[in-house]
Formats: structure tokens, C-alpha cells, sequence
């Protein structure tokens, strides 16, 4: 049975702004690393910086962090069935007629 607890650790909005902030984390880190990677013509540079920019977009982005809750799913309420499932033993065989 599932319980009251949410499931899924962010919301729909919340996925999308982890994505925009994601990827313009990773867009300016990997600017900011070519220019400076340029400058000082090192490429190792340009490469620290974008995995620096990477490891801060997962800090920010992976755990569930309460700022991709703020608009939960509105689910329905469980309702009952108002029929009992019939048990295999006592459902009739059917029976093919000949053609």
C-alpha cells in the first residue's frame, strides 16, 4: 500500500528548474573556463573549472532539496470497488462450441 509520503522527490515545476538550473551552471563554468583557459593558455584549466561547475549543478540539483517540492500533485482518493473479484474456482469453465 502506498503511504502519505511522496514518492517522487520533486515535483514536475521542480524537475524543470533543476534543469534550467543545471544546465546554466554547466554553461557558464564551461564559458568562464574557456575564456580563462584561454587567457592563461592552459587547457587543464578550462577542464578543472568545468568540473567544478558540474560537481556544484549535482550539489544543487540531485538531493531533494525543499525548493523542488512547492507544487505537489493534487491526487485523487483511493475509492473502493464496489464488486468482489470472483475467485478462479468459481468462474464456469467455458465451453467452445463445434463449429
Amino acid at each position: 500500500l502506498l503511504t502519505k509520503k511522496c514518492l517522487f522527490p520533486q515535483d514536475y515545476k521542480g524537475q524543470k528548474l533543476a534543469e534550467q538550473i543545471f544546465q546554466g551552471i554547466i554553461l557558464v563554468s564551461a564559458v568562464i573556463g574557456f575564456i580563462y583557459g584561454y587567457i592563461t593558455e592552459q587547457f587543464g584549466w578550462t577542464v578543472y573549472i568545468v568540473m567544478a561547475g558540474f560537481a556544484l549543478s549535482c550539489l544543487l540539483t540531485l538531493p531533494p532539496w525543499p525548493m523542488y517540492r512547492r507544487n505537489p500533485l493534487k491526487w485523487l482518493p483511493v475509492q473502493e470497488s464496489g464488486t468482489e473479484e470472483k475467485k478462479a474456482a468459481d468462474r464456469k469453465p467455458k465451453r467452445h462450441s463445434k463449429s
